[in-house]
């Protein structure tokens, strides 16, 4: 039988709504990173929007609309999730234009060139001094509404984040319920989420678990537990804090009947620094806790009451924050210094073991490194960086394209590369780090990701980059061989 052309369009037209229906019905779990501004010498949002792409962060939160954070990420394919504070809470309930003008000015403007997917109302009203949740619901409504008006209503999802204090029990995690002081905020809320398909976010820290009870270890807190905690009712099995906090949570929403509504963890981490009563609150506790949790999440295991379950996990935090209050650890939950160094290693991409000696906070054998000087003319910085890969004998091949140390595609971040490997070639002399004045250096690693600084001793850092970039695909390639035929199938006995 002869193919009628319109026949054939209509089924590629279907073929390419099944390949859309299988992105987002395949999508995995993701981790993003909260970034919070509650400090001083913070980098400009420009500078921020570069640190999140160069560590390849595709999710980011912020706690507010500000504009010039959302300029700052206008076509940088992160996607954004930004909200309305506290203190907007009572004018967004009371009165719908001052949503609909709120929207017009400052998100319209920026949107879609800046990808907000997420409009938080409120945060942890539960927990503010102030009696606000009852302001939260009503103003969730308005900014629907609002968003229903400019036909953005199923592309930007509306919400709230809780503390995980809105339960008033969470273990075992099957006798998770609800605090029902919060009855009359969280029933009209949990409605509003299931009607509108928008997840059930919350901030969840196993680090105040550990710190504040006896029965918890360490190691179960951090992902690293040999032993295992049971569920009496369920018989589930707990390896980690985590997933149990998180299924407590689920079993809280199924318990008032909510058994479609989806979790999402918009603030979790570990301090890298405490007071003298936080002895946990270390770099190497923080390390390992967010490393741990990003191969926990990348890996879709999901939680052991919902098994292969989609999980987004927001990070907490981008910066330390030095304006805020309380104990020393309040202000140590950074990734990053002002400076945009590395507080500790983190592998964004949950799939290698993490080379400790790429850190940008330890010191070479002699304790320093050389790179190209920001106020160098860009006309020097292209002679001596052709004269580095020249004559000056530097294996440049990391900085080519799709080689580790490519990105960011910069003058300035070439030139570092190839200053720092003559440097370390030549005795890491003074003389050899001036390049006619345009080279510096610098007591902190310059490295980041699979991109390696060389340094004395270590002239194969560049190919174990390269090596690590490889694995790293051929791990992605993996993962993408192993839930493909689940996906296809479950695509083919949807349309039997």
């Amino acid at each position: 039988m002869a193919w009628i052309p319109g026949f054939v369009s209509a089924v590629r037209l279907l073929l390419l709504l099944i390949l859309h229906f299988f992105a987002v019905l395949c999508r995995g779990s993701t981790i993003g990173v909260c970034y919070g501004r509650n400090a001083d010498d913070l980098p400009t949002p420009d500078k921020v929007a570069q640190l999140v792409r160069l560590h390849n962060i595709k999710y980011s939160r912020i706690y507010d609309s500000n504009i010039q954070v959302l300029k700052a990420f206008a076509n940088t394919g992160v996607e954004l999730m930004i909200g309305v504070p506290n203190s907007d809470l009572l004018p967004f309930s009371q009165f719908q234009s001052n949503v609909d003008t709120w929207l017009k000015n400052s998100i319209l403007p920026y949107y879609p060139a800046t990808k907000i997917t997420y409009i938080t109302v409120g945060a942890e009203v539960t927990e503010s001094s102030t009696n606000v949740s009852a302001l939260v619901v009503p103003a969730m409504y308005n900014v629907l509404a609002a968003l229903r008006k400019t036909g953005l209503h199923k592309k930007i999802k509306v919400s709230s984040t809780h503390s995980l204090g809105v339960l008033s029990r969470s273990f075992p995690p099957s006798a998770g319920a609800f605090n029902s002081s919060h009855a009359s905020f969280l029933k009209p809320m949990l409605d509003f989420l299931a009607e509108n398909r928008s997840p059930f976010m919350v901030d969840i820290y196993p680090y105040y678990a550990y710190r504040d009870s006896p029965n918890v270890s360490l190691d179960y807190a951090l992902f690293e537990s040999s032993s295992e905690v049971i569920d009496p009712n369920t018989g589930l099995i707990y390896t980690n804090m985590l997933d149990a906090q998180i299924d407590a949570i689920y079993f809280s929403l199924m318990a008032l009947n909510f058994r479609t509504i989806k979790v999402m963890i918009t603030e979790t981490g570990w301090p890298s620094k405490g007071s003298t009563k936080e002895k946990a609150a270390t770099p190497d506790n923080a390390q390992k806790y967010n490393n741990n949790l990003i191969r926990h999440v990348i890996n879709n295991t999901g939680t052991p009451a919902k098994p292969g379950e989609v999980l987004d996990v927001y990070i907490f935090s981008l910066f330390n924050e030095n304006r805020k209050p309380g104990l020393e650890s309040e202000r140590n939950w950074g990734l990053f210094y002002p400076d945009q160094t590395s507080v500790y290693s983190l592998d964004f991409t949950g799939r290698g073991v993490v080379d400790m000696t790429t850190q940008a906070n330890i010191t070479s054998s002699n304790g320093t490194w050389c790179i190209a000087s920001s106020t160098a003319s860009e006309l020097d910085l292209q002679s001596a960086l052709d004269w580095a890969c020249g004559p000056g004998n530097v294996d440049c091949s990391a900085i080519q394209p799709s080689q580790p140390c490519y990105q960011p595609d910069t003058l300035l971040s070439h030139a570092s590369y190839a200053f720092n490997s003559y440097y370390q070639q030549n005795g890491a002399t003074d003389i050899a780090c001036s390049f006619g004045g345009t080279g510096v250096k610098t007591n902190k690693n310059p490295g980041y990701d699979n991109c390696v600084y060389m340094t004395s001793g270590n002239s194969s850092a560049a190919s174990n980059a390269t090596a690590t970039s490889t694995s790293t695909s051929s791990s992605v390639e993996h993962r993408i061989s192993a839930w493909l035929p689940g996906c296809m199938l479950m695509i083919i006995l949807l349309f039997r």
